[in-house]
């Protein structure tokens, strides 16, 4: 019995958000590509293979750089929303402190 059937199917964790579909597609490209390469190790594989590989190489840092502006541009939006809402708060306070200062004079 394999341990698949035993254990069920598990989905493996995603440690790379931007790893999409289209990465999986090249990634599967240079794999059927390196296997093509190790069949039969003429030039014309070897430099299909180097190809595809600076491909999936330059798919997978723009799309890791587009993930972390994005992620980058989120949090930048998020904080200044934060210190809005705080300079709002810390307003209200100072401004409640100065009436009831003035009432007791």
């Amino acid at each position: 019995m394999s341990a698949k059937k035993s254990l069920g199917l598990c989905e493996l964790k995603q440690h790379k958000p931007w790893f999409d579909d289209e990465c999986l597609h090249v990634l599967d490209q240079r794999k059927q590509d390196k296997m093509n390469w190790l069949q039969d190790p003429n030039q014309r594989n070897v430099d299909n293979l180097n190809k595809v590989s600076r491909e999936a190489s330059r798919n997978f840092k723009n799309k890791k750089e587009e993930y972390l502006s994005a992620k980058i541009d989120e949090l930048e939006t998020d904080s200044k929303l934060k210190k809005k809402k705080s300079e709002a708060c810390i307003g209200a306070s100072v401004t409640s402190r100065r009436f009831t200062s003035l009432e007791l004079m």
